[in-house]
């Protein structure tokens, strides 16, 4: 699974880096102020070079472990970092998380997924280091203490600023991105940090009486990646049916362009509408799937009505209308059929037909009843059915369908459906509350 940006030992840094950003510069900063902490924070702990190198290599551990979150990933790398505080001198705990990030990432070398020259990129990762480094240091340091939660509260705060200012700067001038853009992407992580740090203290307790204590944090890291690759697994499987399920909705829209080339088309130019409508009301990514498929799928029940009746150049008798009301009851039986995410579509299918104020069809349910994705499908359908040309008559002036569906506002359409697809077409034309000269198509 692609991601164009990645987190990793819990910050937000790039996969790949423009030619001629300057990452040597960061690399630099980065170890110029690791080693100026450890330079200038005082420290009376002396840990056996033994003990120095677990807590690097159980940090490394840590670090290999990446599991999704969002559009990025994150590494539990909290539950070393904590008892490094408390183990090593803490002014020499960022230059013990940059040998930890470059002793983690020499595996992916090995297996050729990362150039070895890659590699210093990542120390600039130890930056989160100095806001608790500098904030314990600065306190004194001294052992752990439930009674110092409040000063450890303070540290975990100020290792999520350091991070949100260094990672969101740096990409935004090295790849353009907009910091409230990182920064929302980067709440994911900071709870998967906030809720490992006290697991963290834990541990940080027992490496008290032994620094070697941090082992005991290792089997909830292996659980961890037993969990990340289950979880990676399910994803990917998800990617694959999300696909499957694309191609099959894809090649039943083609089905209905081959039976009847202005149902295909009018789908598609539905879609787009709908997209305009979901972009308007924020809808949720799962929500905007869902109507896409709607929206292509729509009339997908027209394949089982007689092409007289849907291409006849006049009104339709009483007997024809029935026939064509029953296009989603059709279309939503030939969808359970197939299934699983189009069988959930297929009941939305059925509703696109209904109107806001209960005189719809087919089960004439009214308002809040109608799903909200079959709402916005029925004004985009009805929108795109004034606006082009039909067997029995012209299209409409964009201005003059605009004024239509502010008429039915209300009856025949949602309200925040029709001011959303209006607003979409903003700036486009003058969109004038001109009186109507037709009614809607119901078909």
């Amino acid at each position: 699974m692609h991601h164009p940006i990645g987190w990793f030992g819990g910050r937000f840094i790039p996969r790949t880096r423009e030619p001629g950003c300057s990452w040597r510069d960061d690399l630099s900063l980065t170890v110029s102020s690791a080693a100026t902490t450890a330079a200038l924070l005082p420290s009376g702990r002396s840990p056996a070079l033994p003990a120095v190198a677990v807590l690097i290599l159980a940090y490394a551990a840590a670090f290999r472990l990446d599991f999704e979150v969002g559009n990025g990933s994150a590494v539990p790398t909290e539950l070393i970092f904590v008892p490094m505080l408390f183990v090593l001198p803490v002014g020499y705990v960022p230059l013990a998380v940059a040998a930890g990030t470059v002793v983690g990432s020499l595996d992916e070398c090995v297996r050729g997924q990362l150039r070895l020259t890659r590699v210093p990129i990542r120390i600039v990762n130890a930056w989160y280091s100095l806001g608790p480094v500098l904030v314990l240091g600065l306190a004194g340091e001294r052992g752990p203490r439930l009674s110092d939660w409040p000063l450890y509260l303070l540290a975990l705060l100020s290792q999520f600023v350091v991070d949100a200012l260094s990672a969101s700067g740096r990409e935004w001038m090295a790849l353009g991105v907009r910091p409230s853009v990182q920064l929302r992407a980067m709440v994911g992580v900071y709870s998967i940090d906030a809720g490992l740090a006290p697991i963290g203290l834990a541990v940080a307790f027992a490496a008290q009486s032994s620094p070697y204590g941090v082992v005991l944090a290792l089997p909830l890291v292996a659980l961890l990646s037993t969990f990340a690759r289950e979880r990676r697994v399910r994803i990917d499987h998800e990617l694959e049916l999300r696909d499957a399920y694309r191609g099959t909705a894809f090649l039943l829209g083609d089905v209905v362009e081959a039976d009847d080339t202005y149902t295909g088309v009018h789908s598609r130019d539905v879609v787009e509408l709908t997209m305009r409508v979901c972009d308007q009301l924020r809808l949720s990514t799962r929500d905007r799937r869902d109507a896409e498929f709607v929206a292509l799928l729509h009339d997908v029940g027209k394949v089982r009505v007689p092409k007289a009746i849907i291409n006849k150049p006049g009104p339709l008798t009483p007997e024809e209308r029935e026939v064509m009301e029953q296009h989603t009851v059709e279309g939503e039986r030939l969808l359970l059929r197939v299934g699983g995410l189009l069988g959930e579509v297929g009941r939305i299918v059925r509703s696109c037909h209904e109107r806001y104020d209960g005189e719809g069809y087919p089960d004439g349910i009214a308002g809040e009843q109608i799903p909200l994705i079959a709402r916005i499908v029925a004004c985009c359908d009805a929108f795109n059915a004034m606006t082009t040309d039909r067997s029995y008559r012209s299209a409409m002036p964009l201005d003059e369908a605009v004024a239509e569906l502010r008429r039915v506002s209300g009856t025949q359409f949602d309200p925040a459906v029709v001011d959303a697809l209006i607003a979409s077409f903003e700036g486009q034309a003058a969109l004038v509350a001109a009186p109507p000269k037709i009614e809607l198509s119901t078909t």
